[in-house]
């Protein structure tokens, strides 16, 4: 077997594989080198020859011994598509997957790594489709994953391997990112799953759910982390885990972004007791923020405020966040201050968005009062914005309460923002907004991977499938960044920008292989995602 070196020539750190071998006229043992690319900021990035050899190896080995599984083609020539999966296996070295998936489950990672390009390429196809899809693919198990099989693999995944992995993914790429950080509920017809709860769910469809939690990175844009959550549980009671969680990856002072839903007090100073930095957004009626804004809400939109980058008024202050802490082992609490960033935003858009939507809600309640047909659940409403007087001759009249109304209204247009990192309102604005890309992965999970509705027969399955639908993420994750970057959603879908490279087709034949002719549509495309050609 080969063992892998390093030399560093001009600077440059060279990655090597060399074997042992006895020279017989020399009396001697010697190394034989072949160099296989390089190591760019602590990542290992293949040179173009030894990706080739690496795809054709994974199209040419044999089954593992202990696997035995039914070869799908016969022996002799063959032709396969390939120049997907060449994308896959090159985005797969250049993240580090394909070797933190090796290093995690050295058994099973080419099955799962199989699987998790059916999900890519096929998109919203279940997994017992899987034999259709490998006759006809070059891919790295090379061999079927019947149902049962990959039955069998899902129940092997250990919550221990799958740690390790996050953690090894994390240290490649989130050193001094942000992490956007947010959660969404999956949709289950199941009755056997313990953590598929019913609640209000995100996708208002009446079914019973299961809730995930996932850590994204802002520049990097790939995700790093999930965690599976029971139904019924409430985003702002996540965050202390997420904190646990964090330090068993070892993601020492982490930088966090959150929306609103997941501001308490206690996750603020769960927050500072850990070190991380985190960016998170507050309503308006935080009495933090409250009565600063009543301090500066009339000189608030004027024109040394507006930011003309944003198109909108900004101002920003440092305030002391009241801190408190009780030490796990005495049981003594510590109250201290903390310096904490508050920065105020105001939209024309976000206002008149704001009022319209309470004007419909307005509406609404007035047209219940008047016919009668009052709902349980807006009581408070009716009782907070209105008064109702009854009389003989003239029947039922409402009276709009102008000071409630009034007073909810002046904060329209306003949000707010709180961080102990980030110092310039501007940045953080831009930083906060990142927290989109954690909706678009949640599109991608869902719709494409086929989540919703999944059946699952037990929690473990559920629990493995999730693993490898995550692993798929990350491609898939890869591959929109770079579209995003390049305007390549102008002119293809996702899946039309895989099928263009998929029908590449690599043939062997006894004793030689080669591949398909390579436009230069296509090999733009591999450049766009900075993947050289194959030759």
């Amino acid at each position: 077997m080969p063992v892998r070196g390093t030399q560093n020539i001009n600077g440059t750190e060279y990655v090597y594989e060399y074997i042992s071998i006895w020279n017989s006229a020399k009396k001697r043992s010697e190394q034989k080198r072949n160099y296989i690319g390089k190591n760019i900021e602590g990542l290992f990035v293949p040179n173009k020859k030894y990706t080739l050899q690496q795809q054709l190896e994974h199209a040419t080995a044999e089954a593992e011994a202990e696997a035995k599984p039914e070869p799908i083609p016969a022996a002799g020539c063959k032709r396969l598509f390939y120049g997907a999966i060449y994308l896959l296996d090159s985005i797969g070295q250049t993240t580090g997957i394909i070797e933190d998936l090796k290093q995690c489950f050295p058994s099973d990672y080419k099955e799962i790594l199989s699987l998790s390009y059916f999900l890519v390429l096929e998109e919203n196809t279940s997994i017992y489709r899987f034999h259709k899809w490998a006759v006809t693919h070059v891919h790295p198990f090379q061999f079927d994953i019947p149902s049962q099989r990959s039955t069998k693999l899902f129940g092997r995944i250990l919550e221990e391997q799958k740690m390790k992995f996050f953690a090894l993914q994390s240290r490649r790429r989130l050193e001094q990112e942000y992490l956007a950080y947010d959660t969404t509920s999956i949709s289950s017809y199941s009755q056997n799953l313990k953590q598929v709860k019913y609640s209000n769910n995100k996708e208002h469809d009446g079914l019973s759910q299961l809730n995930l939690s996932v850590l994204y990175g802002e520049s990097s844009r790939l995700p790093v982390y999930y965690r599976k959550l029971p139904g019924n549980i409430t985003d702002v009671k996540t965050v202390e885990n997420l904190v646990k969680d964090i330090d068993v990856l070892k993601m020492k002072k982490s930088n966090l972004v959150m929306n609103r839903g997941f501001y308490s007090e206690a996750n603020i100073n769960g927050l500072f007791r850990k070190h991380h930095k985190f960016l998170i957004g507050v309503k308006t009626s935080l009495k933090l923020v409250r009565n600063k804004l009543e301090e500066i809400r009339d000189g608030f939109v004027s024109r040394q405020h507006y930011n003309s980058e944003n198109q909108l008024y900004i101002k920003s202050f440092t305030q002391e966040w009241d801190y408190k802490a009780t030490k796990p082992r005495t049981g003594e609490v510590i109250i201290d201050k903390r310096r904490i960033y508050v920065h105020y935003y105001y939209n024309d858009q976000l206002a008149t968005d704001d009022k319209k939507r309470f004007n419909q809600l307005l509406d609404t309640l007035e047209e219940e009062l008047l016919s009668g047909k009052k709902k349980p659940e807006h009581e408070k409403l009716y009782q907070k914005y209105y008064d109702v007087l009854e009389t003989p001759v003239r029947g039922r009249k409402i009276i709009p309460n102008q000071d409630a109304i009034s007073q909810v209204e002046k904060n329209y247009g306003f949000f707010v923002l709180l961080s102990n990192g980030i110092k310039d309102p501007a940045a953080a604005l831009k930083m906060y907004r990142t927290k989109d890309l954690i909706e678009e992965t949640f599109g991608n999970l869902k719709e494409r991977l086929s989540m919703c509705g999944m059946p699952a027969a037990s929690e473990e399955n559920l629990e493995d499938k999730l693993f490898v639908q995550f692993v798929a993420l990350i491609y898939l994750s890869y591959i929109k960044k770079a579209m995003d970057e390049n305007g390549l959603f102008k002119n293809y879908t996702m899946k039309g920008l895989l099928d263009e490279l998929d029908i590449i087709e690599y043939y062997h034949q006894p004793g030689k292989y080669y591949l398909s002719e390579i436009t230069e549509k296509q090999k733009k495309l591999y450049h766009c995602m900075k993947i050289e050609p194959p030759t």
